[in-house]
């Protein structure tokens, strides 16, 4: 009995322009690679698409592939590359693809800046300062905004607002003083 040529031949065989073996391949990966695809994005018109898109790529990419990984991690790995340009077009962050390659599922995180926890706690920095930079006095808020809005001197702040440079360092430092222990106390709770 014959031993059933592996996805990796396959690839090289179809690399070299055998269609039947582009066939093969085809047939073992394409459930698994759309229900990949379709948990990642949730909506099967998408999927569809998205699932097209990868087999045009890995066509295109043929003569590229080198047999040093597994084919289903190549193919996969092509799969994620094509939903994280689908994300970004849609103006989505991805925080994570899982890649199944039918050995390893191998978590690939996207940077901290883009993960959920990390947006959510500057969503709430952010916010805790504007409540500090609203609640401070009128005369305190206008020097401070001037300062890190405007990026304007203490010298030009007193010009401004029309005090002297001593008045305008004063009502900047009570302002900063106010805003770190709201932020202290707001981030604390």
């Amino acid at each position: 009995m014959p031993e059933t040529p592996s996805d990796e031949d396959l690839m090289m065989s179809y690399r070299r322009g055998d269609a039947a073996a582009f066939a093969e391949l085809y047939r073992r990966n394409k459930d698994g690679l759309f229900r990949f695809i379709l948990r990642q994005c949730q909506s099967r018109a998408i999927a569809e698409e998205l699932f097209q898109d990868v087999w045009m790529k890995l066509i295109r990419a043929r003569h590229r592939y080198r047999p040093s990984a597994g084919f289903r991690t190549y193919l996969f790995g092509i799969a994620r590359h094509r939903l994280i340009d689908h994300y970004r077009q849609a103006g989505r962050t991805v925080t994570s693809v899982a890649v199944n390659d039918g050995q390893h599922v191998v978590e690939q995180a996207a940077p901290v800046q883009q993960q959920p926890d990390h947006q959510a706690q500057m969503q709430e920095t952010l916010s805790a300062l504007v409540q500090a930079v609203e609640a401070l006095p009128p005369e305190q808020r206008e020097v401070f905004l001037l300062r890190e809005e405007a990026g304007l001197s203490v010298d030009d702040i007193a010009r401004v607002v029309e005090i002297n440079a001593e008045a305008a360092k004063s009502r900047l430092r009570y302002a900063l003083k106010k805003i770190r222990s709201a932020m202290v106390s707001k981030l604390e709770h």
